[in-house]
């Protein structure tokens, strides 16, 4: 098989340098060239300064970590702000939730590939509803869903905030994933919705994942941040409720006394 090298120019300082852009997403091969402001560092300026489109080797999937579709690939849209969660921060928060996964119901809001949701299905998860805006990545994911042969699941081409407001779940969510574009923000406004409107099983787990470059998502008073990582560009977190909202069955009313002999 031919194997094939992709090379690219880049300029430091007034040194230009040959990139060799490796076959996978992270890592460049570095090579300096001598001289100075010489035909191949404006060769590089003019480049850099041209329109790019985008770069040779980028993909478009992601591979399911674990369960019964483990390795399999996971193809997107060339969406703008579709950001797959880093298999990373999916295999460490898995791993925080291998106990709960088998047998929930999940809600993958902002779904986007579906990475997360999907990870929940191939793990055990019951049932999985996938919401996600743009109408071209709901239709990928649901001919993903397809290709899987997925059972319990199904896609809603809906803004988040309007299929919060809507009408309430028959059934509430169990793990719930939160993955908005980092840009949008609106964490906290989410959550509160989320508790607020029935959405979440007593001891629901929801997942939080924000720009590591910013502070940590303020989460709605009652709720306790349960686990958090970092990886490249992407902080996560694992929350719940400190105090599970429960039903309170009225208490009996007390028996009335026997009436004293005459």
């Amino acid at each position: 098989m031919m194997e094939l090298r992709v090379y690219a120019w880049i300029v430091v300082g007034t040194r230009a340098r040959m990139i060799a852009l490796s076959s996978g997403v992270q890592g460049y091969a570095v090579a300096p060239i001598s001289g100075k402001d010489g035909p191949g560092a404006r060769r590089a300026r003019k480049l850099l300064t041209a329109p790019q489109d985008k770069p040779a080797g980028a993909r478009n999937w992601v591979r399911v970590i674990g369960g019964r579709w483990r390795s399999r690939r996971i193809r997107f849209e060339s969406v703008p702000g579709l950001r797959p969660t880093p298999d990373r921060v999916r295999e460490t928060l898995f791993n925080w939730l291998q106990a709960e996964v088998p047998g929930s119901r999940c809600l993958d809001l902002y779904a986007g590939s579906g990475a997360l949701g999907i990870e929940a299905l191939s793990r055990g998860a019951h049932e999985a509803v996938f919401v996600e805006a743009d109408r071209r990545a709901a239709a990928g994911l649901e001919a993903t869903l397809r290709e899987f042969g997925a059972t319990g699941a199904s896609v809603v081409c809906a803004d988040a905030f309007a299929f919060l407001h809507g009408p309430r779940p028959a059934r509430p969510f169990d793990l719930v994933f939160l993955d908005p574009p980092y840009a949008q923000g609106r964490l906290r406004e989410l959550c509160t919705l989320l508790g607020m409107r029935g959405w979440l099983a007593p001891q629901a787990r929801i997942y939080l994942e924000c720009a590591a470059a910013g502070a940590a998502p303020a989460l709605p008073e009652g709720w306790i941040e349960w686990r958090r990582t970092r990886a490249g560009e992407a902080l996560a977190l694992l929350a719940r409720r400190a105090t599970p909202a429960t039903a309170v069955a009225p208490a009996p009313e007390p028996a009335p006394e026997p009436a004293s002999p005459p």
